[in-house]
């Protein structure tokens, strides 16, 4: 029997990912070098004392349980992080874990939307944000991000009845996939246009710990007002490089946060017990590894976008991530030049239209290759390009 799937999953389809990693397939399979930047795994490993931490977790068997909730060492963690590195004061019932942001947004539409309602999202932006808001049938407003604005929302042009039946609004800087940071500015008129449209604000903050070039990565809850209208998610993910123990937190207004603590405890149970003593670890010991580590992604931009210009392909420099964000060669569209790039060079990137249609144009790259590889991969490409 061919049992077909629910009605809500016709919304989804595997995509642009699949078909490149079925392209990539092939040319390792054909013997082809392949070099990967189309995906965002750090390459760096996580430091010392967070390893140690979850290995003597390991050994303790009481660690090998249910874990029902966040424990009070996690919580307490998260309060003094908040504090010091962000000056954001929260408390302990404004936190709720989650097996990684991309669980957590998977899930919060579902916890706070009603079919309908309508949510503002950013094009281009991560997919995650959409699934999620279709998960929840909420109807999908995208919001532009375009060069001509720096890459930020501009909400003054989002239509009044839009923005009156506005559930929430996504917003994430430094941006994936753009690779832009914003001003404190733009988020303190948010704020103000929560307050005043009766919407609320979901912001990622997945990159703060890797933003170039002396800008400031902030939190979004530091800023006044912001618990009144919003939740941010913190990720250890990209800081500490424990992309696989999936460790995110939902901070900041408590009724948004308890939707989505009794969501989940329905169909699940909380992070590890040994995860959990990682993340303490993460929060409470050393950040020098942190600071170089960014330090070494700005090396990788720097090697990456200037070997490209002086190859004659005039590109922008991201102000964080572990991406850049780069308009095409004219001639190309973003799935053409991706293509014509792997088959000519081995090396993949990730057209900017699987962010939605305003990537169209773009390409994005991860960083996630050693500067002096980086210059490389820019020589690669700029001598396909010259011989165009």
């Amino acid at each position: 029997m061919d049992y077909q799937p629910a009605d809500r999953l016709k919304k989804f389809s595997t995509g642009i990912f699949a078909e490149m990693d079925e392209k990539k397939d092939a040319l390792v399979a054909s013997g082809r070098e392949v070099i990967n930047l189309s995906i965002g795994t750090p390459d760096f490993k996580p430091p010392q004392h967070i390893m140690d931490a979850l290995a003597d977790a390991m050994r303790d068997p009481f660690n090998y349980r249910y874990s029902l909730t966040d424990t009070p060492e996690v919580l307490d963690a998260l309060v003094t992080y908040y504090r010091t590195r962000y000056g954001a004061e929260i408390s302990a019932d404004e936190i709720t874990g989650v097996h990684g942001t991309q669980e957590g947004m998977g899930h919060l539409g579902m916890a706070t939307v009603n079919p309908g309602e309508v949510v503002l999202l950013p094009d281009p932006g991560y997919p995650i944000y959409e699934a999620g808001a279709q998960l929840a049938d909420a109807n999908i407003y995208y919001y532009r991000l375009v060069k001509e604005n720096d890459f930020l929302p501009n909400i003054r042009e989002i239509p009044e009845n839009i923005l009156r039946v506005t559930r929430f609004i996504v917003l994430s800087y430094p941006s994936n996939p753009v690779g832009m940071s914003a001003p404190k500015e733009m988020y303190l008129e948010m704020i103000g246009m929560a307050k005043k449209y009766g919407f609320f604000i979901i912001n990622d903050n997945a990159y703060s710990d890797i933003i170039f070039d002396g800008k400031e990565g902030f939190s979004f809850l530091s800023l006044p007002e912001a618990k009144e209208v919003g939740v941010e998610f913190f990720s250890l993910s990209k800081s500490f490089n424990m992309t696989g123990l999936r460790a995110s937190y939902l901070i900041g207004n408590k009724s948004i946060v308890n939707s989505l603590k009794l969501l989940r405890s329905q169909y699940d149970f909380g992070i590890p017990y040994p995860t959990q003593k990682a993340v303490v670890a993460a929060l409470t010991g050393p950040m020098d590894d942190v600071y170089a580590q960014c330090t070494e992604y700005q090396r990788r931009r720097d090697a990456l976008c200037d070997g490209l210009r002086k190859a004659g392909w005039n590109v922008p420099k991201s102000d964080g991530t572990m991406f850049v964000w780069l308009p095409v060669p004219e001639g190309y569209t973003s799935v053409s030049f991706v293509e014509t790039l792997m088959e000519k060079t081995g090396i993949i990137g990730t057209p900017g239209t699987a962010f939605g249609p305003h990537g169209e144009g773009y390409v994005r790259f991860a960083l996630v290759r050693p500067a002096d590889e980086m210059a490389e991969i820019a020589d690669r490409i700029g001598d396909m390009l010259a011989e165009q």
